[in-house]
């Protein structure tokens, strides 16, 4: 486990609910949803594109801003069921947010 934050307030959240942060030189996503954190790969499996630039719909998939494919922020499966996203535990403790650093 990788400590993040010491609090969400330090997570750079944009208006999208999505954020960015660096762990072990590697980008990814941390997304809030329903007052729940989630992180997941920057990378679309689909077409490569930035999924921090997409948003969170309300039913709690993140959709991609290119072709709106939508992934489940609990599974990482698009709707149809072809595409994974890569998606890491986040772990809320009494001293910080952590990021399980293995696949789900």
């Amino acid at each position: 486990m990788i400590k993040i934050a010491a609090a969400e307030a330090e997570i750079p959240f944009g208006q999208n609910d999505i954020a960015v942060i660096t762990v072990q030189d590697k980008a990814i996503c941390i997304g809030r949803y329903r007052q729940q954190l989630f992180a997941f790969a920057q990378s679309c499996p689909h077409a490569g594109v930035s999924l921090n630039d997409g948003w969170i719909d309300a039913q709690g998939h993140i959709v991609c801003p290119l072709h709106q494919y939508k992934f489940s922020l609990k599974t990482g499966w698009d709707k149809s069921g072809d595409y994974l996203v890569k998606r890491w535990k986040v772990a809320i403790m009494e001293d910080g947010i952590y990021l399980d650093t293995t696949f789900i």
